[in-house]
């Protein structure tokens, strides 16, 4: 199982970290994902990284803003969050693949294999 957590509230312009742990296991997975979903909104990538090599990928969204990495040691996954506006405000889900990777980033839903429950992120103006 994957749990989320770190949300909060912050205000626009802040900072926050999200991690993702991999309760009762440590990680075997490919790579993890950081996800988010704003009200009324469709769920959406934000960020990737692979377990071995630790290569990351972003959205356009969030580049030069977040930060993926990971601590192999703690099977976590981190998402520091800067520069926050409103519409980063979501419930951020961490999902893990356990396919391979294939040489390339995966950054849709169904390329993942489990899922966390998320953490609410809300960022005021």
């Amino acid at each position: 199982q994957l749990q989320a957590s770190g949300g909060g509230l912050v205000q626009a312009g802040g900072s926050l970290s999200v991690s993702c742990a991999a309760s009762g296991r440590t990680f075997s997975s490919s790579a993890v994902g950081w996800f988010r979903q704003a009200p009324g909104k469709e769920r959406e990538f934000v960020a990737t990284i692979t377990w071995s090599a630790g290569s990351t990928y972003y959205a356009d969204s969030v580049k030069g803003r977040f930060t993926i990495s990971r601590d192999k040691a703690k099977s976590t996954v981190y998402l520091e969050m800067h520069s926050l506006k409103p519409e980063d405000t979501a419930v951020y889900y961490c999902a893990a693949r356990d396919r391979l990777l294939y040489g390339r980033f995966w950054y849709s839903g169904p390329d993942y294999d489990y899922w966390g429950q998320g953490t609410l992120v809300t960022v005021s103006s």
